[in-house]
């Protein structure tokens, strides 16, 4: 059995002072589907498990001058929500392959992203969705965009005495259509061997701006920035998409892993960065 001591601080100033008192032997904990998998598997081994569950305020989905996502916001709220659906498709796609739906009914878009793997389901979304985290601590808010966030596996930005509490998407995104896909052997309940997610708005037949994130591509959950640089622009027609898959693909440096090979997934990218870019392009017409 591993001991710890559970507390349920009722605000965030109570979080900043649990940080404070007990420091590296506390662990916070949002959901609990991403570090009670490690407590088991003893890759940590916190005295104290500080819990965000009760600071319900950051449980939210709205948009005013940005989108703005609730870091406690669930899986299953992103999941069910229309705005979410039809203008940040790529977000629900992510949303709604996490586990299960007893998982993604606990399970929140904060802790996934703060667990900082690089099969994160929604890193890739939000990516390609160009969005900040907003990190509050002691000395106050700052904002850090998502593609800085991740540092390593498992390692970010924030700092210790930082709670993540937001997501800013730019409120100019939901003019984009976008998709992701998960690419894996079975359709839920299973790690991704590959993420792809792709955001773009057309400028007649040419591809005014584009966004494509790339997960368990690399290190931490990433943008290929060159190949979004090569596609706008440019017409949207098959061959542009290819090339700029093959450029993705280029910038990727995945290992091999038990799920899949390193060159298996660079195939992949050169393949699915495409059927996204046409996904989010009929995404975009339908609406």
């Amino acid at each position: 059995m591993i001991d710890y001591d559970y507390l349920k601080p009722k605000n965030l100033q109570e979080v900043f002072s649990l940080l404070e008192t007990y420091g590296e032997r506390a662990a916070l904990i949002a959901g609990g589907t991403d570090v009670m998998v490690s407590i088991r598997s003893r890759k940590i081994a916190p005295e104290v498990l500080i819990s965000l569950r009760g600071l319900e305020e950051f449980s939210y989905i709205n948009k005013s001058d940005a989108y703005h996502i609730g870091a406690l916001t669930t899986h299953r709220m992103l999941e069910t929500s229309p705005m979410v659906q039809n203008e940040l498709s790529a977000l629900y796609d992510g949303a709604s392959q996490v586990g299960s739906v007893q998982i993604r009914n606990v399970a929140t878009v904060g802790g996934n992203i703060c667990n900082a793997a690089p099969s994160a389901d929604t890193a890739g979304p939000l990516l390609a969705l160009d969005a900040t985290a907003v990190l509050q601590g002691p000395e106050g808010i700052r904002k850090v965009p998502l593609a800085e966030f991740f540092t390593g596996p498992s390692q970010t930005v924030k700092k210790p005495d930082e709670v993540l509490v937001e997501f800013e998407i730019p409120v100019e995104m939901g003019e984009f259509g976008s998709a992701y896909h998960k690419h894996s052997r079975r359709k839920a309940m299973d790690l991704p061997i590959l993420g792809v997610a792709v955001s773009l708005k057309l400028d007649g037949q040419r591809i005014a701006d584009v966004r494509i994130a790339l997960s368990v591509a690399a290190p931490t959950p990433l943008r290929a920035r060159k190949a979004e640089e090569y596609l706008r622009g440019k017409e949207l027609d098959e061959r542009s998409l290819n090339e700029g898959g093959k450029i993705a693909a280029q910038e990727a440096s995945p290992r091999d892993s038990l799920r899949g090979k390193a060159w298996y997934r660079k195939e992949m990218i050169e393949t699915f960065v495409p059927r996204m870019a046409l996904r989010a392009l009929e995404r975009l017409k339908n609406r």
